[in-house]
């Protein structure tokens, strides 16, 4: 069995690394958007506000299972 070079784990480690910071930003993006949206709504009170962040929370959890399915 060959050993990888040097050079080239380098470079893949560093594209591994990039796509992992590209990849949080994008899901910190989207949960900030959706956390905007709450601050944006001036609920009625804080039955309102609890009804937003429970839906919030369950959107959150529907992307983690969804995830958890396509995982080998």
């Amino acid at each position: 069995m060959s050993q990888i070079p040097d050079a080239l784990m380098k470079e893949l480690k560093a594209k591994f690394e990039q796509k992992m910071k590209e990849n949080e930003i994008s899901t910190l993006e989207y949960w900030k958007t959706q956390v905007d949206r709450l601050l944006n709504l001036k609920p009625e009170g804080i039955a309102a506000l609890q009804l937003q962040i429970k839906r919030l929370s369950e959107m959150m959890e529907n992307r983690i299972k969804t995830l958890k399915k396509e995982m080998p």
